[in-house]
């Protein structure tokens, strides 16, 4: 009975936008991984780092969620999903350059010319990613990728009823 239900959810719709969520996710952390490492070798600061690297993450991340895990095309909705995802990949960069700064400072007493500071520090970045991946999944599926804005339809709606309800007082 559990197998069964099990492979319904593996097969559903929603399963299949979890995965290329992951997939997409796995690609924008990789490359920001990368693009961290690389600069924190170099010896900017953590809080550069992180932006660097959130920025060189969220171009692929935000392609690869909206046209391939949502599916979604043609015109962007640009106040629920730029506002939106902007407002979700800030908060995941504050907390990635909270994190990173915290560990930077706990690892100072460990020599600089080994590669432990930068696996470190690196791993803080990967365990803030690790820990937001499934809210922002949520707030994906439920504001930002979500199709026609329910808000916006509740105004339009009660704006209708106003100005019909208006338009029958008159004589």
């Amino acid at each position: 009975m559990a197998s069964d239900a099990h492979r319904r959810l593996l097969g559903s719709r929603l399963a299949g936008k979890l995965s290329r969520y992951a997939i997409g996710s796995v690609v924008a952390l990789i490359t920001s991984v990368v693009v961290f490492a690389c600069l924190y070798m170099l010896g900017v600061g953590t809080t550069v780092d992180s932006v660097a690297a959130f920025l060189a993450g969220a171009v692929p991340n935000w392609i690869l969620n909206r046209r391939w895990a949502w599916e979604i095309t043609g015109r962007v909705e640009v106040a629920r999903e730029i506002v939106g995802y902007a407002i979700v990949s800030v908060l995941a960069l504050l907390a990635a350059s909270a994190a990173t700064g915290w560990t930077q400072d706990q690892v100072q007493s460990l020599p600089a010319h080994h590669g432990i500071r930068v696996a470190l520090v690196t791993l803080s970045y990967v365990a803030v990613q690790a820990i937001l991946f499934a809210a922002k999944f949520l707030v994906y599926e439920h504001w930002v990728f979500a199709g026609r804005s329910r808000f916006r339809a509740a105004l339009r709606s009660r704006r209708r009823v106003w100005l019909e309800a208006r338009a029958d007082q008159r004589p």
